[in-house]
C-alpha cells in the first residue's frame, strides 16, 4: 500500500528532526523529575565564583564526568572524582576516618548540569555542607573564552 504524497512529506518531516529534540522521550520521565528535583534542592555558584574559586586552595572543583571526557578538556586544576563513584571516593578526600572535613567548600561540574545536580545532593545527603553545583554548560565555559586544560 503506497502512502499519500502529504503522509509521505510528514513522515519524513518527523524522521529529520528527530535529532533535533530534547531529552524528553530521550530518558523516562522519573530521571528528568529526579534530576529537576535535584536542581531544584541544591545550590548554585555562577560562573564568576567558579573562576574565582580556580585558584583558591580552600575550593575544591570536582568534574564529576567519566576520566576520558575529563582528559579531553577540564576547567584548571579541577580534581576528577566521576559521578558514578564519587560517594565513595570523597572520603579519602576529606580525611575519614581520623578527621574528616565535611565542611570542606566544593564547586561540582558536568557537561550539561544534570550528573552535577544529582552528585551534589547526594554528597548534601551524606551530610557535607558546602557542597555547590554550577549552573553551566561546559562548552559555554570554553566558548566565553575561558580555559580548558588536557
Amino acid at each position: 500500500m503506497k502512502l499519500p504524497r502529504i503522509t509521505q512529506w510528514l513522515v519524513f518531516l518527523f524522521v529529520i528532526s528527530l535529532p533535533f529534540t530534547t531529552n524528553a522521550g530521550k530518558f523516562p520521565q522519573v530521571l528528568l523529575d529526579t534530576v529537576a528535583a535535584a536542581k531544584r534542592a541544591t545550590p548554585v555558584v555562577t560562573l564568576d565564583q567558579l573562576k574565582d574559586a580556580i585558584d583558591d586552595p580552600n575550593v575544591w572543583i570536582i568534574d564529576v564526568r567519566e576520566p576520558d571526557e575529563y582528559a579531553s578538556g577540564h576547567i584548571p586544576n579541577a580534581i576528577n572524582i566521576p559521578r558514578g563513584v564519587l560517594e565513595f571516593k570523597i572520603w579519602g578526600k576529606i580525611g575519614y576516618p581520623e578527621d574528616p572535613d565535611m565542611d570542606q567548600k566544593m564547586y561540582l561540574y558536568c557537561s550539561a548540569g544534570s550528573r552535577c545536580a544529582l552528585a551534589t545532593k547526594a554528597l548534601r545527603d551524606l551530610g557535607f555542607t558546602e557542597v555547590y553545583r554550577t549552573n553551566l554548560k561546559l562548552k559555554e565555559w570554553s566558548e566565553a573564552g575561558n580555559e580548558l586544560v588536557k
